[in-house]
C-alpha cells in the first residue's frame, strides 16, 4: 500500500511545482512589462559632477596684503665653539687636587688643578741661594776696585792691577744676572704647578684624576675648555649666491643671521654675519662663512646642527601664503573670490619666499581673497563657503535635486537620501516579493496601473505587495 500511495503523491508535488514555477514566470514578465525605466544620470555618477554642480565647496580664504618680505638665503651650519682650548699641564709632577667640576662654567683666571710644588720651591730656593752668593761677591768685588783706583791715582799701584779687578767685578756682574734669571725661572717653573684656566667657557670632563702623574708631553691634556659666549656657526652658501652677500658687506652692512632647530620651526638664536671665506671650495662650488651669536640663553651647543637663514634684504612687496598658489599648464595661479564668493582661476607671477609667504609681483591687488584650503574641488565660477580661520571645513551636504537639478519623483530608482521599504517575506501570496521595484519612503499616488512614478497597480496608497494581487488577478481571469 506505501508503495502505490507514494506514486500517488508525486503527481501532486509536480502540479504544485509547476505552479510556483508559472507564477515566478507570470510575475517577472508583468514587473517587466510594468515598471518606470530607471532616470538617466549624468557623467559622474549619481553622487558625481551634476549632484556637486549646484553645492557650495568650503573653503578657507585669505587676504592678500602688503608686508615686508625678507631676502632669506638657507644653509645647515654647525655650532662650533668661539674658542677652544686644550688645558695641559706645563710641568711634570703628581696631581694633588683638581679644582673645577666638569661641565661647569669656568672663568679666566680660575684655579683648576695643582702639582705637587714640593720640587719646584727646592729649585727656586737653590736659585736663591746661588743669586745671594753671587750678589755678594760682587759687592766686594766692587769694594776692592774702589781702594784699587785711589791707590792708581797715588800711583802707588800699576794700571794693570786695576784693570783685572775692573774685569772681575764686571764678571761677577754677569753672574748675578744669571742668577736672577734662575730665579725667575724657578718661580716660572713653580707658578706652573698651579694650572689656571687660559679662557671662560665651560670645562668639559676630565682625562686625568688627581693622584697621577701628570707629564708636560702628554697631548690629551687635563681638559678642554670651550668657550660658548659668544659662539660660532659655520655654514656654506653656494657660490651663485656669493655676491649678494658681499655686495652688503662691502656697503658696510651688517646681516643678521638666525639659527633654527633641525627641524627649522624654531627659532633658537639670532646674530651676525662676521667672515666670509677667502676662497670657494672646488670640489662642491661653495663658499664657507661665519655667524657669531651671543648665545645668552646657551640655547647653541658645540657640534650642534642647525638651519641657518641669512637675511640679505628687506623689502615691501604684495604676498599671499605660499599654499595658495597652484602651478599647471598655465603657470603659476591661484583662485580668486568675487564679491559673490565665486572663485576665479588669476594666473600671477611670483616672487621671493619668506617664511610661509609668498611675493606676488602682479595678477593680484592688495585686499583680494584668495583661496589657501579646499582648492582640489574648485573650478572656474564654483560658488564657495568661506569658513572662519581656525574651524574645520564642514562635509558638503548633498541636495535634495536629482542630477539634472529638477525635484526626484518618488518611487522612482534615482532618489537619495530616502529610507527603502524592506521587503517582507511574510506578505501573502508572494514569495520575497518578487517583482516589487524599490520602495523609497514615500506613499505611491492611487491612480490606474499605467500611471508613471507608481508601482501599485490596485489605487491602492501605499500597499506593499499590491503587485502580487495584480497577478493574482491575472492568473484567475486566464
Amino acid at each position: 500500500m506505501s508503495a502505490p500511495s507514494a506514486e500517488a503523491h508525486r503527481p501532486r508535488w509536480r502540479t504544485a511545482l509547476s505552479l510556483v514555477l508559472a507564477l515566478l514566470l507570470i510575475g517577472g514578465g508583468y514587473w517587466l512589462a510594468t515598471r518606470q525605466p530607471d532616470a538617466p544620470v549624468k557623467s559622474g555618477g549619481r553622487f558625481g559632477r551634476g549632484m556637486m554642480a549646484g553645492m557650495a565647496v568650503p573653503v578657507k580664504v585669505a587676504t592678500a596684503e602688503s608686508g615686508p618680505l625678507h631676502y632669506v638665503m638657507k644653509a645647515i651650519g654647525t655650532v662650533t665653539a668661539f674658542n677652544t682650548v686644550t688645558v695641559r699641564s706645563q710641568v711634570d709632577g703628581e696631581l694633588i687636587h683638581i679644582a673645577f667640576e666638569e661641565g661647569a662654567a669656568v672663568k679666566q683666571g680660575d684655579v683648576l688643578a695643582e702639582i705637587d710644588p714640593r720640587d719646584y720651591q727646592v729649585q727656586l730656593d737653590q736659585a736663591l741661594g746661588q743669586q745671594a752668593q753671587n750678589a755678594a761677591l760682587l759687592r766686594n768685588a766692587q769694594r776692592d776696585l774702589q781702594r784699587y783706583q785711589q791707590l792708581f791715582k797715588q800711583n802707588s799701584i800699576a794700571r794693570q792691577q786695576v784693570d783685572t779687578q775692573q774685569a772681575q767685578v764686571s764678571q761677577l756682574q754677569g753672574a748675578v744676572k744669571s742668577d736672577q734669571a734662575a730665579v725667575d725661572s724657578a718661580k716660572l717653573q713653580l707658578s706652573y704647578t698651579k694650572i689656571i684656566a687660559p679662557i671662560s667657557g665651560r670645562a668639559g670632563l676630565r682625562n686625568v684624576d688627581a693622584g697621577n702623574i701628570i707629564n708636560a708631553s702628554n697631548t690629551e691634556g687635563l681638559v678642554v675648555i670651550t668657550q660658548t659666549q659668544p659662539i660660532a656657526v659655520m655654514f656654506s652658501l653656494p657660490q651663485v649666491q656669493l655676491p649678494d652677500v658681499m655686495q652688503k658687506l662691502r656697503a658696510g652692512k651688517t646681516l643678521v643671521v638666525d639659527a633654527y632647530d633641525r627641524d627649522d620651526v624654531n627659532r633658537l638664536a639670532s646674530g651676525t654675519l662676521v667672515a666670509v671665506d677667502n676662497q670657494i671650495d672646488v670640489t662642491t662650488g661653495t663658499v664657507k662663512l661665519k655667524a657669531r651669536f651671543d648665545n645668552d640663553d646657551e640655547q647653541l651647543f658645540p657640534n650642534q646642527f642647525v638651519n641657518v637663514r641669512v637675511r640679505v634684504d628687506t623689502t615691501e612687496s604684495l604676498q599671499v601664503p605660499v599654499i595658495a598658489v597652484q602651478q599647471g599648464t598655465i603657470g603659476a595661479f591661484v583662485y580668486r573670490l568675487d564679491d559673490e564668493d565665486k572663485v576665479h582661476v588669476q594666473t600671477v607671477k611670483t616672487g621671493r619666499v619668506d617664511d610661509g609667504q609668498i611675493g606676488i609681483v602682479s595678477g593680484l591687488t592688495q585686499g583680494q581673497r584668495v583661496v589657501v584650503e579646499g582648492v582640489d574641488r574648485l573650478r572656474e565660477g564654483a560658488k564657495v563657503e568661506v569658513v572662519k580661520p581656525g574651524a574645520n571645513a564642514p562635509a558638503a551636504s548633498l541636495p535634495a535635486t536629482g542630477p539634472d537639478g529638477a525635484k526626484s519623483q518618488p518611487g522612482t530608482t534615482s532618489q537619495v537620501g530616502a529610507k527603502t521599504q524592506p521587503r517582507s517575506a511574510s506578505q501573502p501570496g508572494a514569495p520575497g516579493q518578487l517583482g516589487t521595484a524599490s520602495q523609497v519612503g514615500a506613499k505611491t499616488q492611487p491612480g490606474p496601473s499605467s500611471q508613471s512614478g507608481t508601482e501599485s497597480q490596485s489605487g491602492a496608497q501605499g500597499q506593499p505587495g499590491t503587485k502580487n494581487q495584480a497577478d493574482t488577478k491575472n492568473r484567475s481571469g486566464q
